[in-house]
């Protein structure tokens, strides 16, 4: 189910809800369903340094090395 962004058009509240297919989403506030879906941006992935090193840690654990340069992955390998 994906998660949509509306403002009621009766009394102004912005939320978002998480919709079905087929389903008529209402305010929680009015219970209006006359509603205008707002375009919003998605949320970028975590960047934070160590979100980066845990995923390089665990691609090394299971032999994934592309995301290394290649005198990272030669010191992982123990080459020289």
């Amino acid at each position: 189910m994906p998660l949509y962004d509306f403002r009621c058009q009766d009394c102004q509240l912005q939320f978002e809800t998480l919709v079905r297919a087929g389903a008529t989403p209402v305010c929680p506030r009015c219970g209006s369903a006359s509603l205008d879906k707002q375009v919003c941006a998605p949320a970028p992935p975590g960047r934070s340094k160590a979100i980066i090193a845990s995923a390089r840690r665990q691609a090394a654990r299971e032999g994934h090395l592309g995301n290394y340069t290649a005198s990272e992955r030669n010191k992982l390998l123990g080459r020289r």
